[in-house]
């Protein structure tokens, strides 16, 4: 009897917990039937291998009895401390929880933040000093380049003469451009052609009799 009373005990603690977390994470209250048929399931086996293990299964009126006698005396004198105290756990986990969010922002997210905008300030930095660096080496160098022109021009004066008197009237005649733009027309219009809609072949109703 003294097992069954505190099992009744048990019952009445787990309940009252179950509820206040459900209430805490806002269940939707179709679900609610559904949980308590769970919970009382889950109980009544807890229940009988409890009395199996004390009393080998053996059901009797007392087993009722104390089952009956452990949930009034719960709820008469421990209900209100353990919704307290199941209060206070949840509180105390939500607290712990922003906490190591918190923590996790202010020792990681932000530093890495800020890792990445030192980067592009750093990056965007050194991409205008390169761009300086090189106006710089090629107006140094531009001297030396006409030099190296002058002095090559009689190489490379003929081989542009030929290509622009010789070539380019070779390529001119292919007419590539036009070809194109001529493949391309022709592409679209087979295109348009394929995908254009057939006008429906229906009669009129009054046509020909």
């Amino acid at each position: 009897m003294m097992t069954m009373l505190l099992s009744g005990i048990g019952m009445g603690i787990v309940f009252d917990g179950y509820r206040v977390v459900s209430d805490e994470l806002k269940i939707n209250r179709l679900w609610i039937p559904v949980l308590d048929l769970l919970y009382w399931i889950a109980a009544t086996i807890i229940v009988f291998q409890v009395l199996s293990s004390s009393n080998e299964g053996e059901v009797r009126a007392y087993v009722f009895l104390g089952l009956f006698i452990g949930i009034c005396l719960y709820y008469w004198l421990f209900s209100k401390i353990t919704m307290k105290i199941v209060h206070v756990l949840i509180g105390t986990v939500r607290a712990i929880v922003h906490f190591v969010i918190r923590a996790f922002i202010l020792l990681v997210i932000k530093p890495l933040l800020l890792l990445y905008r030192i980067s592009r300030v750093i990056l965007a930095f050194l991409r205008a000093f390169t761009i300086f660096i090189f106006k710089i080496v090629l107006q140094l160098v531009r001297p030396f380049w006409q030099l190296f022109a002058w002095m090559t021009k009689p190489i490379w004066k003929p081989v542009v003469r030929y290509w622009t008197s010789r070539v380019n009237p070779i390529i001119a005649k292919w007419r590539l451009k036009e070809r194109t733009l001529a493949v391309k027309e022709r592409a679209v219009r087979i295109w348009e052609r394929l995908t254009k809609q057939k006008p429906d072949s229906d009669d009129d109703p009054k046509g020909n009799e």
